[in-house]
């Protein structure tokens, strides 16, 4: 009986202090990060048979356990690669915002004041001063466009940068959890597959702090061991090997950064595959934000340089010369797959005659063996017109594309139209009597030899514009009105003939078209009246090209059509504005989620100490009431053996 009750003492006495000892292990690890409380587990010992039932043999520790519920982990670990992901977003796009929101930085002042002394120019045409302002302020619009994209570019290094702390920290990460799998697996088959509670907790630590660099999902092993996957089900840790991320040249720019996933001497590019974490929300950025912006800005200064230059080349400077460029501009940037195979070409350029159908897309042209596909970055199909040569390029969203060379099925190139416009804008005219402010073209009077006026009705021809191309009129033309016949006939005495009906009671302020030079009739000619249309050959005091130059800060020639430079540029502040604001309203949102599941996961797995202060009361008491036990097991013990000595 006494060896009975002296095993079922000691049973309990181990059990208790087995209890204690566990209690002692979560109030020293009370602050430890990630530590989860674990919880002694006991079951009656197997009773012993007699004649008069079963008697009990005490207790045994099954296993200790941890308090933890994978599903309140999983939200832990999901919040924490969200929040990470729109924290970092939002903290790279305040800062662009900021810089092109800024009134004193940003382009829209910089616009205005140059389009404003444009518009003095057109006040005061002959005046040096008006012109040398507008040379002064075009300069400071080009030097704005340069400090605006060396922001973005010094903003792509930062992130170029930080992808590649980013994946050594995966990298770190992932290998640790590899090695800490293989210390797990043994550790369960030396411990007869007892959870190591303690290496479990560590682990997930190690998870959970790989979520808040990317999203993450495991599946775990029969041996203990977890495999870990990221973007499109790419496997980061398979049971005790890890996959090694690097950041390398894209397969087009050396200098555009790519996440590349490597198993053995094998690797290939995951970037579009990466979300979560701040690898995620950097990718995001940069291609949503970045990208765009950056090519927002250079499709700004490449339509204004290439509409100004088209409207200053119709005009006459001081010295009687057609306007030249005004602008220089840079060409889209083209850069072929590294993985080519083919001799091809590919060269592209602005079309001056659809610039306004010019976009902030990026594209890939591509050749399958027998033709030439055209789609943007995310794959859609862009059409495109002509044959692809000189003389008939190929024609896409105000680009032309030139190819040649021989092509292998499956060359592409990339095609970033915009990209580099900011930075490739400059000055093209460093005279102020290069300035084409003048009409290229004037419209007078038939005079006498005193040089007086000789019509006699009211009628007038008013010079309006040039068409695009125009160049120069071979000679004088001369514009005679017949009023019995309610027409305009017209000729410069060589190839230059013909008529136009006009009606003074109906017809006056219509525009009409005569050798690439566009002007309005109005008023009622006398019969005979005569008009003469000539190239002017003096700029001085002619303000014609100044005032259409100055017309082109409200002309609709950006979004085909749709709007002008300074709309354009407000379009991209707001667009900048609202994803930041989205990206710091979601963000605030996520770390209200990753708090509420932090304290859910705590209120189960968390040490309390007021908790653990009462559970080792309790198990001290059992454990000294165990002892007396085993004092009275004892003392029956030498009972019986003195009975025995008598």
């Amino acid at each position: 009986m006494s060896s009975g009750i002296f095993g079922t003492a000691t049973s309990g006495l181990l059990a208790f202090q087995r209890a204690l000892s566990t209690t002692g292990h979560n109030i020293a690890n009370v602050n430890t990060p990630g530590f989860s409380r674990q919880r002694v587990e006991v079951v009656t010992q197997t009773p012993q048979a007699s004649g008069a039932g079963f008697i009990g043999s005490g207790v045994k520790v099954s296993t200790i356990t941890r308090l933890y519920d994978q599903f309140l982990v999983e939200r832990v670990r999901a919040s924490t690669s969200s929040s990470n992901n729109l924290d970092i977003y939002s903290q790279y796009a305040g800062r662009v915002a900021d810089v092109l929101g800024d009134a004193k930085v940003g382009l829209n002042g910089a616009l205005e004041s140059f389009f404003n002394s444009v518009q003095t120019l057109a006040n005061d045409p002959t005046s040096v001063p008006a012109r040398q302002l507008v040379l002064s302020d075009a300069d400071s619009l080009v030097e704005r466009f340069h400090y605006l994209d060396d922001q973005l570019d010094t903003t792509r290094a930062e992130v170029n940068d930080q992808l590649g702390s980013l994946v050594g920290e995966v990298n770190t990460l992932s290998q640790s959890i590899a090695d800490i799998n293989k210390e797990i697996a043994a550790a369960i088959g030396h411990g007869g597959g007892q959870p190591p509670n303690d290496l479990l907790d560590t682990r997930d630590q190690m998870l959970e702090q790989l979520s808040g660099l990317v999203a993450v999902t495991r599946l775990e092993q029969d041996d203990g061991a977890v495999n870990v996957f990221i973007g499109n089900g790419q496997s980061l840790v398979t049971g005790f090997t890890a996959a090694t991320l690097s950041v390398q040249g894209s397969a087009y720019n050396a200098t555009e950064k790519d996440i590349m996933y490597s198993v053995g001497a094998v690797s290939s590019p995951i970037t579009n595959n990466i979300s979560g974490g701040k690898l995620g929300g950097l990718l995001n950025f940069r291609s949503e934000m970045l990208d765009t912006a950056q090519n927002a800005l250079g499709r700004i200064s490449a339509v204004l340089g290439t509409e100004f230059n088209l409207q200053h080349a119709l005009g006459v400077d001081l010295d009687g010369n057609l306007g030249g460029d005004f602008f220089s501009l840079g060409t889209p940037q083209v850069s072929a797959h590294n993985g080519n195979t083919g001799t091809g070409t590919v060269a592209a350029s602005f079309d001056t005659t659809t610039i306004g159908a010019l976009t902030i897309q990026d594209y890939i042209i591509s050749y399958d063996g027998a033709a030439w596909n055209l789609t943007d970055v995310d794959g859609n199909a862009v059409t495109m017109t002509g044959l692809g040569t000189v003389g008939s390029p190929f024609n896409a969203d105000g680009l032309n594309i030139v190819v040649g060379g021989v092509p292998v099925a499956g060359d592409r190139y990339m095609i970033r139209p915009t990209r580099d416009g900011g930075e490739d804008v400059g000055l093209a005219i460093g005279s102020v009597r290069a300035i084409a402010a003048a009409a290229p073209v004037h419209i007078t009077e038939a005079t006498n030899a005193n040089g007086l006026p000789t019509n006699g009705g009211t009628g007038q021809l008013a010079y309006t514009s040039v068409d695009t191309g125009f160049t120069a009129l071979a000679g004088n033309i001369t514009f005679t009105f017949d009023t019995a016949l309610n027409q305009l006939s017209y000729t410069d005495g060589g190839a230059v003939n013909g008529t136009l009906a006009y009606n003074p009671a109906t017809d006056s302020g219509t525009s009409f078209n005569v050798a690439g030079v566009n002007f309005t009739v109005t008023g009622t000619p006398a019969n005979g009246d005569v008009f003469v249309l000539g190239n002017n050959t003096s700029g001085i005091g002619d303000n014609a090209n100044a005032l259409l130059l100055a017309g082109l800060q409200t002309g609709l020639t950006v979004e085909n059509g749709t709007t002008n430079f300074q709309g354009a540029y407000a379009q991209l502040i707001s667009d900048m504005g609202t994803k930041t604001r989205q990206a710091e309203v979601g963000g605030t949102a996520q770390k209200a989620l990753l708090r509420q599941a932090r304290e859910d996961r705590d209120a189960l797995s968390g040490v309390n100490l007021d908790e653990e202060a009462a559970n080792m009361m309790r198990f001290q008491q059992a454990y000294q009431a165990m002892a007396q036990m085993v004092t009275v097991a004892d003392e029956m013990f030498q009972t019986l053996l003195s009975a025995v000595r008598r």
